[in-house]
């Protein structure tokens, strides 16, 4: 039997979350109920109330209850609701999570559900799960759920879905406890006998030099976590980087630079980069896929790139070539980040193209602008920091054991400075 939070705004949304309850009930769990309303009274009696979500945040109950202002509650028990629950998971006393809610409701429950770990199970019913959910997920696993009607009673439409959101949510703590887990906030624990982590970044157009490099560090006696990089697959590698559990970094794929200098849809943000560096963590990095803006369907490109080189990846997928001189300003973009590093790190270059699609003779082939790249990256690197430069493509398999090959050197080069 395990016990799951039921965590909402009870005053709007308690017969909804009450019937959720007696769902899991059903099944066989306890709840537990969790009240973050500020306005009315509780429609479900919780088993921690709003003044003691708020008392852990800090916040003036009764303060904020006078002013009534739903912008500023929402704010407020988005910064309290994580510290309760996050001290429920850390200590024990909760194996999931789920809430029902709309605007509201979705920004405090996710906000308290971002602060679980990896692996913890949450379930978001929400009237906005089928638009972007990047703002409320961030970079956790939280279930999103789609509500089809708004959280607004019990209908022949809410019945089925709450009904099959409390077993979704069932059915993971069912799974099994997650006993890798770590503290509250934090990634997956390693246990001893698991293999050291490699995180690796990859793309449509470097698969193959990813996979190739994965084998040879995986017969090593590594794991390697492959992050596709589309944004929130940089921010997630980063953010997995962040908290100490990954031992190197196999940077094939940094195209969410490009995204993030040109303005396409895929851009991890101007940290991107940086964890490796600032947390001593051993790389090997290459401008993968810095050929490429990733834009929608063609309808969706901005206006001010009509005239630009495009290739169609597929129907929803919109790719715009890098000019030389966006290529120039990410070169010294990534020697800027670069520069930062507190371990052994090596870039290398493949000079027959970085993507599949920039091999000569494909559509992407602009040997001016990969060459400054190129040598703007090299201009502005630290004179230590390793370059090592291939003819080849960025997916040939010598390109590939090159990579995975300096990867491993540095490592062991940082393993023997910490000895």
């Amino acid at each position: 039997m395990a016990t799951i939070a039921i965590l909402g705004t009870m005053d709007s949304k308690g017969v909804e979350h009450a019937f959720v309850a007696e769902q899991i009930r059903t099944r066989g769990h306890k709840t537990l109920v969790i009240d973050v309303g500020t306005m009315g009274e509780p429609k479900l009696k919780p088993n921690i109330t709003r003044a003691e979500v708020a008392l852990a945040g800090g916040i003036d109950l009764r303060a904020l209850q006078k002013k009534q202002d739903r912008g500023e509650s929402v704010a407020a028990m988005s910064k309290a609701a994580p510290v309760v629950l996050a001290k429920l998971a850390a200590e024990g006393k909760i194996d999931g999570v789920i809430s029902l809610g709309g605007g509201g409701g979705t920004a405090i429950a996710t906000a308290a559900m971002r602060a679980l770990p990896i692996g913890f199970p949450k379930v978001m019913v929400s009237t906005l799960a089928s638009g972007s959910t990047a703002r409320y997920v961030g970079v956790t696993d939280i279930v999103m759920f789609p509500s089809i009607v708004d959280v607004s009673g019990i209908n022949r439409i809410s019945r089925q879905i709450f009904t099959r959101a409390a077993g979704a949510i069932c059915g993971m703590v069912e799974a099994g406890p997650a006993s890798r887990l770590s503290g509250a906030g934090e990634t997956p624990a390693l246990l001893s006998d698991d293999k050291p982590v490699i995180v690796a970044s990859m793309f449509g157009n470097t698969t193959a030099c990813v996979q190739h490099a994965q084998k040879i560090l995986e017969q090593a006696g590594f794991e390697v976590l492959v992050f596709h990089a589309t944004g929130t697959g940089g921010r997630t590698m980063e953010s997995l980087i962040e908290s100490g559990m990954v031992t190197g970094v196999l940077d094939i794929t940094t195209t969410e630079w490009a995204d993030e200098l040109v303005g396409g849809i895929l851009t991890a943000g101007p940290t991107r980069l940086e964890a490796a560096a600032r947390n001593g963590v051993p790389a090997i990095v290459t401008p993968g896929c810095l050929d490429m803006v990733n834009f929608g369907p063609p309808e969706t490109v901005p206006s001010r790139f009509k005239g630009r080189k495009f290739y169609q990846h597929n129907p929803q997928v919109t790719l715009m070539r890098t000019t030389a001189e966006e290529c120039a300003e990410l070169g010294k973009i990534m020697a800027e980040k670069l520069n930062l590093s507190q371990a052994p790190v090596t870039v290398l270059i493949p000079w027959k193209g970085i993507s599949v699609i920039s091999a000569p003779d494909q559509p992407f082939h602009d040997a001016l602008a990969d060459q400054a790249l190129f040598e703007m990256l090299k201009a502005n690197l630290r004179k230590e920091i390793e370059v090592i430069e291939m003819d080849c493509n960025i997916n040939d398999p010598a390109f590939a054991a090159a990579c995975a090959g300096t990867l491993l050197k540095n490592m062991s080069a940082k393993a023997s400075l910490c000895r």
